[in-house]
């Protein structure tokens, strides 16, 4: 099938977008009837001055390009002041044929940490939980180390090991031996304690979601309730998300979704159809689903100092790098991405079997982009995604620019291993 076959012009996807809105200033989503009409990418500029009008061609191309890289299908979701703009490229299920929607759920992998960092960021609000304080006075005897702390567990310095390594070492056995397997939070705990630690507590960056299985038993432990209570009573009805969820241990994900393929480790083989899993390896970690215009909602919700005290989200907001070239940054369960035309964008990747996700927003929440392709273990996917961003907040830019320091050029940051020869 060509790449064009299932794109919409671009006024129906601006049409389709203005119908889809989410109040970025306000906590839910827009209906139609409240949404202000958007004709073109020119018609953001006046919602602020800081920001240039997107450049939706860029966006498309970046769509394009993954599914050139083997994405059955990719979208794009801008919003900014009530308005919203959308591309789409390809299929959203390869069995019928259907179009990727931007209304329908997916998997949201690792921006599931985002949710739990808020959730647990409130209870240090509420004297339950200090952040400095070691892990093991919680949960006495649980980790091997009493050096170890909350914020190094939410700042992936705790130096756990990520058990997900050896788990999905061989992509789809790995997948398949834990599709339908329920775990407890210890079982995963002792998966990362059985493996030599990676660093000294609080010596370096090293992601393990190992880290946020034990965020998942804090939050539990100083509550007495299961997370997705948490996530329901302090986040998505406050924010009336009607389309997000910790879906855990069931398998399904309910209403209109997307499909996810997982891309085997040999060349040439066929895609896996990922959508029904427990994710039960991943739970606090990376267990929700959600929508774009629900994923804006919660960034910008949260960087507008909506969610958690001024203090704390300045806490979150301190940044060390992540990689070389020292434009990606992680601070509290919160990433940033500084872009080639200067700007920051705050958020999370995610990567779940067959969904990689990019939901980011401007500091003051304004501007909110989530892009999302239904493939994984695709990392030149998973980089070509990354580029929307680039034309989503940068705008239109001369073509030496655009090659000067450019957001897809650095390696895609990845969630789980990835293990495609391809």
């Amino acid at each position: 099938m060509p790449l064009s076959a299932n794109r919409r012009p671009l006024n129906r996807r601006l049409a389709a977008g203005a119908a889809l809105l989410a109040v970025v200033a306000g906590v839910a989503p827009a209906t139609a009837a409240q949404a202000a009409p958007v004709t073109a990418p020119e018609a953001f500029r006046s919602a602020g001055p800081a920001l240039p009008a997107p450049d939706m061609e860029a966006v498309d191309q970046a769509l394009r390009n993954t599914l050139a890289a083997g994405a059955p299908g990719a979208l794009a979701r801008i919003t900014e002041g009530g308005r919203a703009l959308s591309a789409t490229e390809g299929v959203g299920d390869k069995g019928t044929g259907a179009a990727i929607d931007t209304r329908a759920r997916f998997r949201v992998g690792s921006v599931t940490k985002t949710f739990s960092t808020v959730v647990l960021l409130q209870l240090v609000d509420e004297k339950k939980i200090e952040l400095d304080t070691p892990v093991n006075h919680y949960l006495p005897g649980l980790l091997p180390d009493d050096r170890i702390t909350v914020r190094h567990l939410l700042s992936h310095r705790s130096g756990l090991a990520d058990y997900t390594n050896a788990m999905f070492d061989k992509t789809v056995p790995g997948f398949e031996a834990v599709r339908n397997r329920v775990f407890g939070y210890q079982e995963l705990v002792d998966l990362s304690l059985a493996e030599p630690r990676t660093a000294e507590p609080g010596a370096s960056y090293q992601y393990s979601n190992t880290n946020f299985v034990v965020v998942g038993m804090l939050i539990e432990k100083a509550t007495g309730k299961p997370v997705a209570k948490e996530y329901d009573r302090r986040i998505i009805k406050p924010l009336k998300l009607r389309d997000t969820a910790y879906v855990h241990p069931g398998t399904e994900i309910k209403g209109l979704h997307t499909h996810g393929y997982l891309t085997p480790d040999e060349a040439g083989a066929p895609l896996v159809d990922s959508t029904e899993q427990t994710v039960s390896w991943a739970q606090s970690a990376g267990a929700m689903i959600s929508t774009p215009a629900d994923l804006s909602t919660f960034m910008s919700a949260l960087v507008s100092g909506r969610l958690v005290a001024p203090e704390l989200l300045d806490e979150m907001l301190v940044m060390t790098p992540t990689d070389a070239t020292k434009t990606r940054f992680y601070g509290l369960g919160l990433r940033r991405y500084d872009l080639s035309c200067g700007t920051s964008v705050y958020g999370h990747t995610g990567t779940v079997q067959g969904f990689y996700t990019y939901a980011f927003t401007t500091r003051d929440g304004r501007r909110s982009v989530t892009a999302m392709a239904n493939t994984s273990n695709q990392g030149a996917a998973n980089t070509a995604l990354g580029a929307t961003l680039e034309g989503a907040f940068c705008g239109k830019k001369p073509a030496p620019a655009a090659q000067s320091r450019g957001f897809a050029a650095a390696p895609a940051d990845v969630d789980l291993p990835e293990r495609s020869t391809r």
